[in-house]
């Protein structure tokens, strides 16, 4: 057999040698890729530090400015977005901050204007009473930002309010001062689901964590133990929740909700009718745990608002999913064809049909019907329904069968 004209490996010539003794040669054996010094550095783990960090506000708003307000020392902090569309005002619930709406802002922008304030006594806002957190007084602070940003002509409005933050949306639109409201959005508030937590509410408080020695502590908490479930959403909005206390040298919470308890009650009660009787379109998400109480209930197989139970979130609805919230928003804006000058009107035919019931209009001398229409299809558009308890899709025909039942006509009128 002629002997092979391959070369040898390179491994085999590139070994080394080492000389022992008189000149014998000993071949050192090549070193494992098992062995410590051949595996690659594992790359550095993310800290805590990192994935906590702060995030800066403007990343999703394009500017924020100072309100004063007219005759008073108050000072109202407000976060803006967009250059187009109606304005989308958003009011955060009691302990938040206007940044809570901060990823959701950085989608709607780009169909809408978005302002979003700091209440009271949170985030940067500055008044003569942080604590009078009482629904007149934040409804009067809604009102006032308003007037002062936008005078006597303001664009079309849509009031969206989280928790608290929805209470006081409801309360000022069933006010009917804003010359062109032209929608109305409540986040994960029912009346007697909140007016049942409230002799609750004070251990839930106290139960929480009250300090954190950093603002990334305070961050990493906040999703590990606290109300929020997306990181990035918690690194914007949970630094303007809080303030340095120099006296135990470390963080805690900028609004002390435990001493506004007088006020609780006053945001919640007779908040259903109130909130069935704004009349502009109306639009309820939940987060899929809340019952809603009779009258929301009878209201909603009436087709008098749209609601949409939002399934794997907690309460800050904005927060824990931004993007679907993000776009239940504009579809609201779309379907209710909201333009920055109110409800859109293709020449002289106008029909509007927030939900289940309709205006129709021809010119000028016209005869408007307003009924409620509960055909199938239109029906089925209201919500998707879901039970609660076991997470299954109810059966929508009965559903609809007794919303049918109950369809009324409102009127008709006769417009000369």
């Amino acid at each position: 057999m002629e002997p092979s004209n391959l070369s040898a490996l390179k491994e085999e010539e590139d070994e080394d040698e080492t000389s022992v003794g008189g000149g014998d040669q000993v071949r050192l054996a090549a070193p494992s890729a098992f062995s410590p010094d051949s595996i690659p550095p594992r790359p550095a783990s993310q800290s805590s530090l990192q994935k906590y960090a702060p995030l800066e506000w403007s990343d999703y708003f394009d500017k924020e400015d100072d309100v004063k307000v007219p005759g008073s020392d108050n000072v109202f902090h407000v976060y803006m977005a967009g250059s187009e569309g109606p304005v989308v005002f958003c009011i955060h619930g009691g302990g938040y901050s206007g940044l809570s709406f901060a990823l959701a802002a950085s989608k709607i922008k780009e169909k809408a204007k978005v302002l979003s304030m700091d209440l009271r006594g949170h985030g940067k806002s500055v008044t003569d009473n942080d604590l009078d957190l009482s629904i007149e007084t934040l409804c009067n602070d809604i009102l006032c930002v308003l007037k002062t940003l936008y005078g006597d002509s303001p664009p079309a409005v849509i009031l969206v309010g989280h928790s608290m933050g929805g209470s006081v949306a409801v309360h000022v639109a069933a006010r009917k001062v804003i010359r062109n409201l032209a929608g109305l959005v409540v986040i994960d508030v029912v009346e007697g689901t909140a007016m049942a937590s409230l002799v609750h509410m004070q251990k839930i408080l106290s139960s929480r964590m009250q300090y954190f020695p950093t603002i990334e502590k305070a961050i990493e908490w906040s999703v590990k133990g606290g109300p929020l479930r997306n990181i990035e959403s918690s690194r914007v909005s949970v630094p303007s929740t809080l303030v340095y206390d120099d006296s135990k040298k470390c963080y805690t919470y900028r609004t002390p909700l435990e001493k506004t308890e007088r006020y609780w009650k006053g945001w919640y009660e007779g908040l259903s009718e109130m909130f069935l009787s704004c009349p502009v379109p109306k639009l309820l998400l939940l987060a899929g745990t809340d019952r809603l109480d009779r009258s929301l209930t009878i209201g909603q197989m009436q087709g008098k608002f749209q609601m949409v139970v939002v399934r794997h979130t907690g309460h800050a609805i904005q927060e824990d999913v931004p993007e679907e919230f993000a776009s239940l928003i504009i579809n609201f804006i779309s379907r209710n064809r909201i333009g920055p000058n109110g409800v859109e009107v293709n020449n002289s035919y106008s029909r509007v049909n927030p939900t289940t019931t309709t205006e129709f209009c021809y010119g000028s001398g016209c005869k408007r019907r307003r009924r409620n229409n509960f055909s199938r299809p239109a029906a089925a558009a209201i919500a998707d329904i879901r039970d609660p308890q076991e997470g299954r899709a109810l059966d929508r025909a009965s559903e609809l069968d007794r919303a049918s039942s109950l369809a009324t006509v409102i009127a008709d009128e006769q417009l000369e």
